[in-house]
């Protein structure tokens, strides 16, 4: 039987482990904000208005290279003769001006009137786990320099985006509590090792923020906004997540995971082809599909009109079928 010393002690070690465990935690989330902050910076956005230029917003944007170029959210500057000022936190007043909008990834690219900047490391999504400390820098309400932390809450999250009448869902969503709020579009979502893994993108209630991830497929949409100021891709009208295959799949395509197709859009090239959802879709275009990102990777301007033989699980059914990829219009 412990004695009242004993337990006392017993107590008094596990506050001094909390402690060493938040301390810790401080410490984590201190030297992000120390590494990457200076990445961040707060976007004034104005338009072309009949007494000149007014304001039109607000958002955050990270700096992709030394020479000026930034990443945001496509919302935060869509809009014609968006153009305004990016405040750093060295006190450094920049004008930008756009280089290209992606309404369909909710990204855009924009090019500041100065060099020297201290581009932030780039990570990749597809390697974060549910649980996973989260850091988000960004400028709510016109606070440059915020810095809210928290978690991964879920992976494998859409997102509707819009162009004109054309809805593509942005796939892979990440979702956190990290606090977000407005302002904090286009700013960093950063992992433990400093590295960006996530565009912030929406506020979807208290306790609940939206990224969009950085991975393969976003680093050829910012390539592309770079280079020829848009982003000309294939569509099929599907919305997908991740889901693993059941065991007798994997002993038949020798893989673990498919792409679950999760809504159909009406009309589109999906479902003249014959997708439903929950269709498991494995193999497009003589490819294996294992990931969300194998199916974008697919949907380039050569796939547009080019038919696309596409191989999916349908409860117990495998089938063959057909689609014909047409260009998104935004």
């Amino acid at each position: 039987m412990s004695t009242t010393a004993e337990r006392f002690s017993e107590d008094a070690a596990a506050e001094r482990r909390e402690a060493e465990a938040l301390d810790a935690y401080s410490r984590v989330v201190v030297e992000v904000a120390e590494r990457v902050a200076p990445s961040v910076a707060n976007l004034r956005v104005m338009r072309r208005g009949r007494g000149g230029q007014v304001p039109a917003g607000a958002g955050s944007a990270v700096a992709l290279s030394p020479d000026g170029f930034l990443l945001t959210s496509a919302h935060v500057v869509a809009g014609p003769g968006r153009t305004g000022r990016a405040t750093f936190v060295d006190g450094r007043e920049l004008s930008w001006r756009v280089v290209g909008v992606d309404r369909m990834s909710d990204l855009a690219v924009l090019r500041a009137d100065g060099d020297a900047l201290a581009p932030a490391a780039l990570g990749e999504a597809e390697k974060l786990r549910v649980g996973q400390l989260v850091v988000a820098i960004g400028n709510p309400n016109g606070f440059a320099g915020s810095v809210t932390a928290g978690v991964v809450s879920a992976l494998g999250r859409s997102l509707p985006a819009r162009a004109g009448r054309t809805v593509r869902h942005i796939d892979n969503v990440i979702q956190t509590d990290a606090a977000l709020n407005p302002g904090n579009s286009g700013g960093a979502l950063v992992d433990s090792s400093a590295r960006v893994i996530g565009i912030n993108t929406a506020v979807a209630g208290v306790g609940l923020g939206l990224a969009g991830p950085i991975n393969a497929a976003t680093r050829q949409i910012v390539g592309a906004l770079m280079r020829d100021g848009r982003v000309r891709r294939a569509w099929i009208g599907i919305a997908a997540g991740p889901r693993p295959l059941p065991p007798h799949a994997r002993v038949r395509v020798g893989r673990s995971a498919g792409v679950e197709i999760i809504e159909v859009s009406a009309g589109s090239p999906a479902q003249r082809g014959g997708l439903r959802a929950e269709d498991l879709i494995v193999e497009l275009d003589g490819h294996a599909i294992e990931r969300v990102d194998d199916v974008q990777r697919a949907m380039t301007h050569e796939a547009i009109g080019r038919p696309m033989p596409i191989r999916v699980l349908r409860g117990d059914r495998w089938l063959d079928l057909e689609v014909s990829p047409v260009e998104l219009a935004e």
